[in-house]
C-alpha cells in the first residue's frame, strides 16, 4: 500500500511541476513583450525629444556652468 501511495504522490508532483514550469513560461514570455513595449516606447521618447529627456546630467550643467579653458603654452 505504501508504493501505490508513493508512486500517486510522484505522478502529482511531477504533474504539478509541470503545470509549474508552462505557467513560469508563460511569465517570462509575457515579460519579455512588456520589456520589448518600453523599449520601442523608449525609442520613441528619445527620438522625439532628440536624446535629451530622460539623461542624466553629471556634474555643471552645460547651459549654466563653467568652461575650462585649454591648456595655455609657454613661449
Amino acid at each position: 500500500m505504501g508504493a501505490v501511495m508513493s508512486c500517486i504522490k510522484s505522478v502529482f508532483r511531477a504533474i504539478g511541476n509541470t503545470l509549474s514550469a508552462i505557467v513560469n513560461g508563460i511569465a517570462n514570455i509575457l515579460k519579455a513583450i512588456i520589456n520589448g513595449i518600453a523599449s520601442v516606447f523608449n525609442i520613441l521618447i528619445s527620438f522625439l525629444t532628440c536624446g535629451r529627456a530622460g539623461r542624466r546630467r553629471g556634474g555643471v550643467s552645460h547651459s549654466t556652468g563653467t568652461h575650462r579653458a585649454g591648456r595655455r603654452r609657454v613661449i
